[in-house]
């Protein structure tokens, strides 16, 4: 290799190995939790957390508030801390949020009569996309009578000729 193609015979790894790089942060987790809001007792940040992935950040409504670097998501995960600090249980965490930002905030709502079309309406449809298919098979098995009267005696000449082929 001369001192010319010594660049070029480097170019291929050295893309390889930056393309890589660019891919590494899309592949790994990213959390919005700060370093100054965590909890000194591990017990407390570990529930901290758990919660945190329940909890919808309400700016981007499809991350969790541990996601989330929404300045809304912070505020929300400070919150949870104060209330796990103050000796709050986790159900009770959770429905002070909710008492205050409405279920909306759940990443998975629970079951209720004004849930019930979100919990049932799947299954639903499922089922009756399944009854759909199911009559529809039958229907196509089912041939009407007068499709499958029998043949006259020319008929069955005619097909035999037709089936043996050509003489």
């Amino acid at each position: 290799m001369n001192a010319v193609n010594a660049p070029r015979a480097l170019m291929r790894p050295m893309a390889f190995f930056f393309g890589l790089l660019l891919l590494l942060p899309a592949s790994l987790p990213l959390y919005a939790v700060e370093p100054n809001e965590m909890l000194a007792d591990p017990a407390l940040e570990a529930r901290a957390r758990v919660l945190s992935k329940e909890l919808r950040c309400m700016v981007c409504q499809n991350q969790s508030i541990d996601d989330s670097a929404a300045p809304l998501a912070h505020d929300l995960r400070v919150l949870v801390r104060k209330r796990l600090k103050a000796g709050d249980s986790d159900a009770q965490v959770i429905n002070f949020i909710v008492a205050r930002y409405g279920e909306f905030v759940l990443l998975k709502p629970r079951l209720s009569w004004h849930t019930a079309a979100l919990w049932g309406l799947p299954p639903a449809v499922l089922i009756i996309g399944i009854v759909m298919i199911v009559v529809a098979i039958r229907r196509r098995r089912m041939v009407p009578a007068a499709e499958t009267a029998n043949l006259t005696a020319a008929e069955e000449t005619k097909l035999s000729d037709l089936l043996r082929g050509p003489r």
